[in-house]
């Protein structure tokens, strides 16, 4: 078993003003987006330019803000919202839902690419590399502040975590998911992107991608004690709102090439 590195999970306290490490995370996968977009709007064909970039990350920054708190909110908190209304506001308390940012991001992404007039699929396939590295951080941040642990286990690599009212060893299940749906969705995502794609198919890939390895790793990740299995004596709500990301991925991976094709033959493509 491997000890927990105990990390105060305030990274700066100014008085009553106290900063937590998952906000900072949350600003440094904001500027890493940042980054690889600039980066990005350098290569040949790309369909934004540098100039758009501040936009984009502003309007994702406020999709994934607001559409991960209300998507924790009815995925996962409804009781504490109903118990207590303000908790809504109190972003800081942490209770964020990626399935609930994806949406959020989506939607911010069409008002976007309406205001902008650049095609919806062109945003998001330049959008899907970017956001990977940021989920990791995320994970990162779930794990100094000892929240979304593990399933007890007798790995050599299991932990303790203090805050555990039980006390077991646990898999360093945020570990897992900054592993899986972090940085090696980035390195797929990424490498995918480096060449020319149809129009959707990165995209598409994302959302498969990050269905099937949340899939896996919710294996490993403790169930929200209020929610408990949701099917099967086994399945998870992460793993509830992970099929139809995969089930979705799949179906526009397919239709792109599909379009691809089609256009080949006398139609346009992309």
């Amino acid at each position: 078993m491997l000890p927990y590195p105990e990390i105060d999970p305030v990274a700066i306290a100014l008085g009553p003003v106290k900063i937590h490490w998952y906000g900072l995370t949350y600003l440094a996968g904001l500027a890493f987006a940042w980054w690889l977009a600039v980066r990005r709007t350098a290569r040949p064909n790309c369909a934004l330019q540098r100039a758009q970039v501040d936009d984009l990350i502003f309007y994702a920054a406020l999709g994934v803000v607001l559409g991960g708190r209300l998507g924790y909110t009815v995925f996962y908190g409804w009781e504490k919202v109903m118990e207590d209304p303000a908790w809504l506001l109190r972003v800081w308390q942490g209770g964020m839902s990626f399935h609930g940012g994806l949406l959020g991001v989506m939607v911010a992404m069409y008002l976007f690419s309406r205001s902008r007039k650049i095609a919806l699929g062109d945003v998001l396939d330049f959008v899907a590399p970017l956001a990977p590295v940021g989920l990791a951080l995320g994970r990162l941040g779930n794990f100094i502040g000892q929240e979304l642990w593990g399933r007890p286990s007798d790995a050599p690599w299991a932990m303790i975590f203090p805050n555990d009212p039980l006390q077991l060893a646990r898999h360093p299940s945020q570990l897992y998911q900054f592993a899986l749906e972090g940085m090696l969705l980035f390195a797929i995502v990424l490498w995918f992107s480096s060449k020319p794609r149809p129009r959707w198919a990165v995209a598409g890939l994302f959302c498969l991608g990050y269905g099937c390895l949340r899939f896996t790793a919710e294996f490993f990740r403790e169930p929200d004690q209020h929610l408990g299995f949701q099917a099967l004596g086994w399945v998870t709500r992460g793993q509830v709102l992970s099929l139809p990301m995969i089930a979705i991925g799949l179906v526009v991976l397919i239709l792109a090439y599909r379009r691809v094709e089609k256009g080949q033959a006398g139609g346009a493509t992309q």
